[in-house]
């Protein structure tokens, strides 16, 4: 059984633990063996700590009661997150060779909640893009094409649960930073409402764009994570701000194990982005959309268009958040030079930027977000494509000029930052396979507090689209 782990789910391997059937030390020990064979080719990881892994699982297995919701489960941290005496260089060459000191909020989340880290997955320079081919390391590449990308920011997870290199991965989304990597490689990935996930709520992060969430190859899997990322003590969960996302906590294991319900279901299919340049869905794309509202009307549901509206104002509002947030990058000039073209392009925007230009473009987009919630309000949640075009060749991106840069991402995923702009949750999985046996998917975005009617929608229409278990080629 020890030998083939990496073909059970994730929820599938939780079980076996709880039933003693399978201890921590040899699933860490599997999941390690599987990095050490195959990262060489796939490039998920920026660091691996095989020891302090294995012992890790033995203090699990001797010291933490197995009621711990990821008790024993291996993991890895994303290299934006710091561990304790693990190096951390959040993608960057600035920060070769640093080992902080203090864990951050959802290491120490993921600890109390008993799972392994085996080391710190790969994202580009400080998860700015939304690929991951950081000067720093390897390009981390698409487990189902190796000439193709993870998509970022993270990427690593990625193709890491995408490759049989972890069962689950947490990440973070500040953009579509766990959807563009989950739905390059084929995965669920969640985005959870702001102030959901007390680790990482967004509420502590400029115009609250940033949280984290799991990615997983099934959705029973994602809401596993979740679960355990929401309540690591166990539920109720523990928050630290007076305010949080509306609605229940969860647990939602419950609501995609059962796939009850009918659904009121929006397909969107104008972005905000259109009129900053020409947004054109790929076949493969349309193709993978038609799929999902093809299950969706023979699954029951209730399903209409949503009418088409304009925010001119929103890319330039966008654009503001996201350089001002690089203006903030605390590293000293003398290692500028270490940084990538991107990034000294975004920090130099940013601190022309004043305090003026930066409270407007907060101000706009608190209106943006009311504006989302109430024409999305007639639909328990809303479907798109997950990516406008299929996941790019490695090397695709402009590495100099960063408004080529920038037009390039905005053209490859445009339904997914306005999400974070408002706020909602958001799920992406696969319902489709181009002719080249890639899978492609489809977003669903939720009511504020919408995780489980996400959950539930997902989990029937991964069941009615039948998939199956499919491996990509590196497995």
């Amino acid at each position: 059984m020890v030998d083939a782990l990496h073909e059970y789910t994730a929820l599938e391997l939780h079980q076996l633990l709880q039933r003693r059937e399978v201890s921590p030390v040899e699933a860490t020990a599997h999941y390690l063996e599987r990095v050490g064979r195959l990262d060489a080719v796939v490039g998920a990881f920026a660091h691996v700590t095989p020891d302090a892994a294995l012992e890790r699982a033995r203090a699990v297995e001797r010291d933490v009661p197995t009621a711990a919701p990821l008790w024993g489960m291996p993991l890895a941290d994303k290299d934006l997150h710091p561990r304790a005496g693990v190096p951390t260089a959040f993608g960057s060459r600035a920060h070769a060779g640093e080992v902080p000191e203090e864990s951050d909020d959802l290491v120490a989340a993921l600890d109390a909640a008993g799972a392994v880290s085996l080391g710190k997955t790969a994202t580009p320079e400080y998860g700015l893009p939304s690929y991951t081919e950081p000067l720093a390391g390897r390009p981390a590449r698409n487990p189902w094409n190796l000439e193709l990308g993870a998509g970022g920011s993270s990427g690593g997870a990625a193709a890491a649960v995408a490759a049989g290199l972890l069962p689950f991965a947490p990440g973070n989304d500040g953009g579509g930073s766990i959807r563009i990597p989950a739905a390059s490689c084929g995965l669920v990935g969640v985005k959870p409402s702001r102030g959901r996930v007390p680790s990482g709520s967004g509420l502590d992060r400029l115009a609250g764009l940033g949280v984290v969430g799991p990615l997983a190859r099934t959705v029973a899997d994602a809401a596993l994570l979740l679960d355990g990322m929401v309540a690591p003590h166990g539920y109720p969960a523990s928050h630290p701000f007076a305010v949080r996302a509306p609605g229940d906590d969860g647990p939602f294991l419950g609501a995609a194990i059962r796939g009850e319900g009918r659904f009121q279901v929006g397909v969107l299919r104008d972005t905000p982005w259109d009129t900053f340049t020409e947004i054109r869905l790929d076949p493969e794309a349309r193709d993978a959309l038609d799929a999902g509202i093809a299950l969706l009307d023979r699954l029951g549901h209730g399903v209409e268009e949503v009418p088409p509206t304009s925010e001119p104002g929103y890319p330039a509002a966008f654009r503001t958040i996201w350089q001002a947030g690089a203006a903030t990058i605390d590293v000293p000039p003398e290692r500028h030079h270490l940084l990538e073209p991107l990034t000294r392009w975004l920090m130099a925007r940013g601190r022309e930027r004043s305090a003026g230009d930066l409270a407007a473009a907060l101000s706009w987009l608190v209106g943006f977000e009311r504006r989302t919630i109430a024409r999305f309000a007639p639909f328990d949640a809303v479907l798109t494509p997950a990516l406008a075009l299929t996941p790019r060749p490695v090397g695709w991106y402009d590495a100099e000029d960063g408004e080529e840069n920038f037009a390039q991402q905005v053209r490859f995923t445009p339904y997914t930052s306005f999400v974070n702009v408002a706020g909602l949750p958001a799920l992406v999985l696969p319902v489709h396979d181009t002719a080249a046996g890639l899978p492609m998917g489809v977003q669903l975005i939720g009511r504020p507090g919408g995780e489980a009617a996400l959950f539930a929608i997902a989990a029937q229409l991964e069941r009615a689209a039948r998939r199956g278990r499919r491996r990509p080629p590196v497995w």
